[in-house]
């Protein structure tokens, strides 16, 4: 399929999706917008198998996009450093020491425990995966999706210390699941007694720091840049520059992208560009971030939706997919009690704030993204079944459930 046509109607179904979720389903926009697309693609598969030629057009739409490629080398960059370039920095300051431990601690953590567990309850079922797929999927599926938790988190009633943390963490935890999803996809490929240890801890310092250095040395400079002047166009394409270069420089010396445009996107921050607030071009700069944020988030959750047509074999995996939900829930809950309890004095978190934590860590598109980019193999089927079950409960069942857990455990609990 042509590339416009693609993306003209993609846009269409985005348009469409958000103007019926708007005028009578009414829920929040990205849980709304996902459920119609999940809904349209199994009308699709429906009619599809009744009369292909009336479901050619959403078909061939769902089956032309490449998805891994396009959401981690096209939309990610951008979504990252929207999200970044209006976040709170002096907040984020505030509650850096709960964000970091969950964005690396937690994410191993989470791993660790998703994977063992995975591997012993399959054993118990008579289901062969080996241990080390079972960590590629706990990898993969442990980082909190930053555009899901964005997308839902913004009209929750979570205390502003929560949101920090989670927003935060979110932005953070995908350049360190990426790296950790790299390495043990290399040990699954060469296997174990392959792989030089040595060498991969010298890449994930590499992908991690060099990303972090690069995207404060790129964000420091296009921040001088956008003080110096206030025409409109100009901020808006020194943006979209950052961006791009960040992740054309991060690609070529095999830095963490992630990494770098949230850092580049912290740094030129749109609130510390101008502090005058007669400054128009500036504040329609945090503004124009904000619609790229939305615009590419509904189209993203729209394609998450249509990759149900690409995958026709999730009836057979439901009971994966449901041991995939609980499995995640009680490694999210682990990754954050046992860096609590350990460091408890030294965080900014206490104990009522684990459950709300947990219902909160959303997963998303990039899950996907990296569960399409596995090689084939006899366990792929089970890992992308698994992860899109996940990501459908975690977006459509938590979102939708989130503000009444909070309601629920700082009701019974105030002190919380």
């Amino acid at each position: 399929m042509h590339l416009f046509l693609i993306i003209a109607l993609l846009v269409i179904l985005s348009a469409l999706y958000s103007y019926i979720n708007a005028r009578w389903l009414k829920l929040p926009g990205t849980i709304g917008i996902m459920s119609l697309a999940i809904a349209g693609s199994i009308i699709t598969i429906i009619i599809d198998k009744l009369d292909p030629k009336i479901a050619d057009y959403l078909t061939i739409l769902a089956k032309s996009i490449n998805f891994s490629r396009t959401v981690l080398n096209i939309m990610l960059g951008f979504l990252l450093f929207a999200s970044a370039f209006n976040l709170d920095k002096k907040r984020l300051k505030k509650e850096m020491r709960p964000v970091f431990m969950l964005s690396t601690i937690g994410v191993i953590i989470s791993t660790a425990i998703f994977g063992s567990l995975l591997y012993f309850i399959t054993h118990l079922l008579k289901i062969d995966i080996p241990y080390i797929y079972c960590l590629l999927f706990g990898a993969l599926i442990s980082p909190t999706d930053p555009v899901a938790v964005s997308a839902i988190i913004t009209g929750s009633k979570l205390p502003s210390n929560l949101e920090t943390i989670i927003s935060g963490e979110s932005l953070f935890n995908d350049g360190i699941g990426l790296v950790l999803f790299i390495t043990l996809l290399e040990i699954t490929q060469s296997g174990i007694d392959n792989v030089d240890f040595g060498k991969a801890v010298l890449l994930f310092v590499q992908e991690v720091f060099g990303g972090i250095a690069l995207g404060a040395v790129t964000g420091f400079f296009a921040h001088r840049l956008m003080k110096t002047v206030d025409d409109f166009q100009t901020v808006v394409l020194v943006s979209f520059a950052l961006v791009m270069g960040n992740s054309l420089v991060a690609t070529y010396l095999h830095l963490s992208i992630p990494l770098a445009v949230v850092t580049a996107g912290l740094f030129a921050g749109g609130r510390s560009i101008n502090v005058d607030k007669n400054d128009r071009s500036h504040q329609a700069l945090e503004k124009f971030w904000t619609l790229i944020d939305e615009l590419l988030n509904t189209m993203l959750f729209v394609m998450i939706g249509l990759q149900m047509v690409n995958f026709p074999f999730l009836q057979h995996y439901w009971l994966s997919g449901a041991i995939g939900i609980a499995l995640i829930l009680i490694a999210r809950w682990g990754s954050i009690m046992l860096p609590l309890t350990f460091l408890r004095r030294s965080l900014n978190v206490n104990y009522g704030s684990i459950n709300i934590l947990t219902w909160a860590g959303l997963r998303g598109g990039i899950s996907i993204a990296l569960a399409l980019s596995l090689p084939a193999s006899n366990y792929r089927h089970y890992i992308l079944a698994g992860t899109y079950f996940i990501v459908i409960f975690s977006i459509i069942v938590q979102g939708l459930t989130l503000n009444k857990v909070i309601n629920a455990i700082y009701k019974n609990n105030p002190q919380s």
